[in-house]
This record gives structure tokens, C-alpha cells and sequence, in this order.
């Protein structure tokens, strides 16, 4: 009656609904009490949140402040981990770009499903945003490391064979623990409940990205920079 034909109506604990509708004004929430109350008498309303353009903003401001705070924290903790290595801040950078390309394909999967299905960016999808991250640049790292132990056992062999024997040791353990956190997703996704559905699905859709930017993005970004590199140096020393 108030003009909310997508309104989602969900029980919860305690003979109490959970109802979602588009932003609404103060105006329209008086006059949705005054409905309800001659249909159903007298109710307390536990919570009420109204996220519109200005939530909406202030949750985008402080998502990019999150991601920009938690990736200068990752960039100089990899960097002082990874200090025995030669170069170890390249380490950091590729992780970051690893993390920022997982991060760009959930705010973009976010803004298409949101503009088709409605789905709503509010402090919950800030909280899977750095879980993602935070899922990430671990199993980054896991790869890493290991490129950091074959480096130290075998100096002499091309690195393009120690980052493939690293991605070769650590792969096994980066999907078998992977599919373990999907498959427990998939369950929030499909029996979990409005509540928790798209909380779930971000969480999701950074569980698959982060499997496979860790080993497919960040270890090549990583080989390359060191192949360039060499390669300038080789340059540089034949042409003195």
C-alpha cells in the first residue's frame, strides 16, 4: 500500500519479522506503522535502518579507507617478512595487486548484481570486503614462502623453475583448503536465509577469486618483474 511491491517479509526468534523495502522516508515509515498496527495492533519495532545515498556513501568511503589502510599494513609487513630475499618489496607489490584484483571483481560482481537483483552494500558487505582481503593475501603468502625456501635450496636454478615448483608444492593445499571454506559457503548461500545470503555470497565469490589470483596472478606478476629486471641488467652490462 506503500508503494514497496519488492518489500521482503521474514520471521524471525522470538515472534518477531524482519521487513526490507527500498529507502524510505520518515513519512512512509509512520504511515507503514500506522498500517500495520490496524492489521496486526500494537507492535514494538526492535530496529530500524534506513540506508540511502548518504549510508550508502559514507560505507564507500570507508570501504576504500579500509582497503587503502589494510593494503600499505600487508605491503610493509610482506616486505619486512620476506627481507632475507633479495628485493622483498616486490613481494609485497605483487600481493596487492593479487588483493586488489580480487577486490575489484567482488565490488564489481556487487555493483551488477545490486543494479539487477538489488543486492545492498552496507557495513556487512565493508566486513566480507576485508575477510577477502585477509583470505587473500594468506594463501598469497603460503606460495611466497615457498618461493622463499626453494630460493634458499637451490640458488642456482632459474627462478622461473623455483616459482613453478612452489606453485607445483603449494597447489594441492591451496585447493584442498579452499574447497572446504566453499563448500561451507555454498550451504550459508542456499540455506542460510536472507539475513546472511549476500553476506555469504561475497564471502564466496572472494573464497573462489582469492584460490586463484594467489597462484595465477601474483606469482606471475612476481616472475615477470624479476625476468625484467634481469633482463635490463643484461642489457645495461652489454652495452658497456
Amino acid at each position: 500500500a506503500q508503494d514497496f511491491p519488492d518489500a521482503v517479509v521474514q520471521t524471525s526468534e522470538g515472534n518477531s519479522v524482519i521487513l526490507r523495502t527500498a529507502s524510505m522516508t520518515q513519512e512512509q515509515k509512520l504511515a507503514i506503522y500506522s498500517e500495520l498496527r490496524g492489521q496486526y495492533g500494537e507492535f514494538t519495532a526492535q530496529q530500524f535502518v534506513n540506508v540511502g545515498p548518504s549510508v550508502g556513501a559514507a560505507v564507500a568511503q570507508r570501504a576504500a579507507g579500509a582497503v587503502a589502510a589494510a593494503s600499505l599494513a600487508i605491503l610493509l609487513y610482506i616486505a619486512w617478512a620476506f627481507r632475507k630475499v633479495p628485493h622483498p618489496f616486490r613481494y609485497g607489490v605483487a600481493a596487492i595487486i593479487a588483493m586488489l584484483h580480487d577486490v575489484l571483481v567482488l565490488v564489481g560482481l556487487a555493483a551488477i548484481v545490486g543494479h539487477f537483483l538489488g543486492w545492498q552494500v552496507d557495513a556487512l558487505f565493508l566486513t566480507a570486503l576485508l575477510t577477502v582481503i585477509g583470505f587473500s593475501v594468506h594463501d598469497t603468502i603460503v606460495v611466497f614462502d615457498r618461493i622463499r625456501e626453494l630460493r634458499a635450496n637451490h640458488p642456482r636454478l632459474p627462478m622461473a623453475q623455483v616459482m613453478n615448483a612452489a606453485v607445483l608444492q603449494t597447489l594441492s593445499r591451496s585447493l584442498n583448503n579452499s574447497i572446504t571454506i566453499i563448500v561451507m559457503l555454498l550451504a550459508l548461500v542456499l540455506l542460510g536465509g536472507d539475513t546472511v545470503r549476500w553476506f555469504a555470497v561475497a564471502l564466496l565469490v572472494g573464497a573462489v577469486t582469492g584460490t586463484y589470483s594467489s597462484t595465477f596472478t601474483a606469482v606471475p606478476l612476481l616472475l615477470v618483474w624479476e625476468m625484467f629486471t634481469s633482463r635490463r641488467k643484461a642489457v645495461a652490462s652489454l652495452q658497456r
